[in-house]
């Protein structure tokens, strides 16, 4: 719903109606996760993507249906049977999505919802897709908070629990109840969207390579900061595309920093006296991914310099130095995609391989992940 917000406002703001189709259930080679949405406005114009083409023409007819009036509905799709491009996935997989219409009637909290993401305020979106329930009902969850409800205070407690759970690890996806809150029962489909603040990449070092890192960053959807000690490098004008830019020998700055399971550090500065206590902090962070730039001697007498400060083999085993895949990169803009390829593979656990030397799913299974 992230990539909508912005039209879904502006439609309910102006007092009319949209028509909001999110995917909220994914199963074998789906091309989209759940969470990724497409609006209808009023006027017919449509943003966002819930299949990368494939079923986009059908939803959107069912988000013009109840915009006029039709109730919310929760459809699945997969391939066509007889025709692989008609209404259907050509990739082979299914997907759920449910369709709704979104006013200042049927979600009145949509204004706080989207307060919340532009704060980067954690925030979740309970919604029941299906079952004898109030389908089409919200529960707005924070992790102080809530408003709205899906019918029956055991049922929101139940929800707002687990909802604050997902929201924690970043999870979107299915969860089923009882009328009053039963973990055990399934008579109801709640769809939980988690809208957690975006991860942070923390890039150490304000050099080319760099720069181009923190483009990738960003197109990732992460939250990029570039620090540096030397003032003159470390400069907004040389960094443009990230979020901040501190002056700082990076590990006073990474001791102050908020690191979270999500979190990516590239340490790009290669020089010993910058690297090693960075490091020697870094590797007791929880971060996801540390990657360290640096020829292989560099490496083995960083490794050395870390040894001798009593850093732990199993620590030491956290680091990916040299870090990036091999893909024969030269060009800073060649090297920061071989870093991200390797981020990437490491957050969902691929293999780096060519997918033409492989067999099985294209795709692994995300369909509780955002």
């Amino acid at each position: 719903m992230r990539e909508v917000m912005k039209e879904l406002v502006e439609t309910v703001d102006s007092g009319q109606r949209a028509g909001l189709v999110t995917v909220v259930r994914t199963f074998r080679s789906a091309p989209r996760p759940p969470g990724a949405a497409l609006a209808v406005t009023p006027t017919g114009a449509a943003v966002g993507s819930v299949s990368g083409g494939c079923i986009e023409g059908a939803v959107y007819e069912l988000a013009g249906e109840v915009i006029a009036g039709r109730a919310p509905t929760l459809q699945r799709y997969g391939v066509s049977d007889d025709d692989a491009f008609a209404i259907g996935l050509t990739c082979g997989g299914i997907i759920d999505v449910f369709v709704e219409p979104v006013d200042a009637e049927t979600f009145p909290e949509l204004p706080a919802v989207s307060a919340a993401i532009e704060a980067g305020e954690p925030v979740a979106v309970a919604t029941v897709v299906g079952g004898p329930g109030p389908v089409g009902a919200h529960l707005v969850v924070w992790p102080d908070r809530v408003s709205g409800t899906l019918g029956g205070e055991r049922l929101d407690d139940a929800v707002a629990a687990d909802a604050r759970g997902m929201l924690d690890q970043g999870m979107t996806g299915v969860r089923h109840y009882g009328a009053d809150g039963e973990r055990r029962m399934d008579e109801l489909e709640i769809f939980v969207h988690a809208f957690a603040p975006r991860p942070r990449m923390l890039v150490f070092g304000a050099i080319d390579f760099a720069a181009a890192l923190v483009r990738v960053g960003r197109f990732l959807g992460y939250h990029v900061t570039v620090c540096d000690a030397r003032p003159v490098f470390a400069t907004p004008r040389r960094f443009p595309d990230a979020d901040e830019v501190v002056v700082s020998w990076p590990h006073d700055f990474l001791a102050s920093a908020t690191i979270d399971e999500r979190t990516v550090i590239c340490v790009l500065t290669h020089d010993p006296k910058f690297d090693v206590p960075l490091l020697e902090a870094a590797v007791k962070s929880p971060a996801a991914y540390i990657g360290v730039m640096g020829s292989r001697r560099t490496h083995d007498d960083r490794m050395a310099r870390l040894r001798e400060r009593g850093v732990s083999a199993d620590d030491l085993a956290r680091l990916s130095s040299p870090l990036g895949l091999d893909l024969g990169a030269r060009t800073p803009e060649e090297t920061a995609v071989s870093i991200a390829a390797e981020i990437i593979a490491a957050r969902w656990g691929g293999t780096g391989q060519r997918l033409s030397k492989l067999s099985g799913p294209i795709h692994r299974d995300h369909g509780e992940s955002s």
